[in-house]
């Protein structure tokens, strides 16, 4: 049967193209399943800010009037502007093992681009790098890493045979805890814990954390101009993103140092609770939470999610402090290790920092580009 595309105009096609990864994952135990309540604010332009600056295309594919492949196109104009670039993006992509669908869907996306008189496209990447970014190709052995793509092997050989090609590629390190760090990273996290110029926040609740969410995310927008995909947060973001996480954030793995009542870094980590998101089947409720916070408590490794050292103090030794504080609370919780956040593969200095600690990689996410 022939392929059909429709874009997303009503209710039961935006709950058809929240909810068909499942279908289309259903048995692949390597994959993460979204919170639902979450994915219904993110693709909701009422309720997701980042649609104010971007123009964006939801489409999904039927054949014999059942959905079979999903694709978002994004258009950044506020990153656009700020790099002198003409990018379309495309996202989100879902389909099964059909090059059929994954043409329509593409092909779709670019015609769009250029209709809208953009030159390249990139992908699949969302609003901005705070998104799942790229396609996973190497690291299908190791466990899914929360906030990372989890897709099929076939996956990229569907976009390259569309004509597309490396743009760049992230990945993620694994620091096992069996293998202590060198001496003088301890040393220098003595050094900079007796400065009596910082302060070093610790959180009791999470009331506590609330004050300073805004200045966080002040830091990580001074830290980040020269990311990939970065667009600065604005505060109306910075608070959807508190909103988002706050439940589940887990104090011990927080770190946060104040030099004159502001903050110059900070680093946010997370238990890895893949296993309770996969039980939870993208359901908080009813029992989707308790799964959650089991996993969390039992988790055996931990994931870095965000971090940063705003300039200005960079080559100061907190990159180390922040490392050092993470590890030290991963062994009090019986941890076995520390996996990384998703780093640009030529970001030099932050992969030998993590090699120097004895990481290694685990798993390779590679973002496309196609001219238009």
């Amino acid at each position: 049967m022939a392929i059909v595309l429709e874009y997303v105009s009503t209710k039961k096609e935006f709950k058809e193209f929240i909810y068909l990864p499942e279908k289309i994952h259903q048995g692949h135990t390597d994959w993460l399943p979204p919170l639902y309540m979450d994915e219904k604010v993110f693709f909701d332009p009422e309720k997701n800010h980042s649609f104010n600056v971007c123009d964006y295309r939801l489409v999904l594919a039927y054949r014999d009037g059942v959905a079979v492949g999903r694709i978002m196109g994004i258009i950044n104009n506020q990153y656009n502007e700020m790099m002198g670039v003409k990018n379309a993006r495309f996202g989100f992509i879902e389909t099964y093992n059909d090059q059929e669908v994954a043409h329509a869907l593409i092909s779709e996306i670019e015609n769009w681009g250029r209709e809208k008189g953009m030159t390249k496209i990139v992908g699949p990447f969302g609003f901005s790098d705070r998104e799942p970014q790229g396609l996973l190709i190497e690291g299908f052995d190791y466990e899914p890493v929360i906030d990372s793509a989890c897709n099929f092997e076939y996956m990229p050989k569907l976009v390259e045979a569309e004509g597309y090609t490396k743009e760049l590629d992230c990945v993620i390190y694994r620091y096992p805890l069996s293998n202590p760090p060198p001496d003088v990273m301890y040393k220098i996290f003595d050094r900079i814990t007796a400065r009596k110029d910082l302060e070093f926040i610790e959180f009791k609740s999470k009331r506590e954390v609330k004050p300073w969410i805004v200045p966080i995310f002040r830091a990580m927008n001074e830290s980040f101009g020269n990311i990939y995909g970065f667009v600065p947060m604005d505060e109306t973001e910075m608070q959807e993103m508190a909103k988002k996480y706050l439940p589940v954030i887990d104090l011990e793995f927080v770190s946060v140092v104040v030099k004159d009542g502001k903050v110059i870094s900070f680093v946010i980590s997370m238990p890895n609770m893949y296993k309770g998101l996969q039980k939870a089947k993208g359901r908080l409720f009813p029992f989707g939470l308790f799964h959650i916070l089991r996993a969390m408590k039992t988790a055996k490794s931990v994931n870095l999610m965000i971090g940063a050292v705003i300039p200005e103090y960079q080559k100061q030794g907190l990159n180390i402090y922040l490392s050092i504080s993470t590890i030290k609370a991963a062994i009090r919780r019986g941890m076995t290790s520390v996996d990384t956040h998703v780093v640009m593969e030529k970001n030099d200095d932050m992969s030998n920092e993590f090699k120097r600690y004895g990481a290694f990689m685990i798993k390779k996410f590679r973002v496309y580009q196609k001219s238009l």
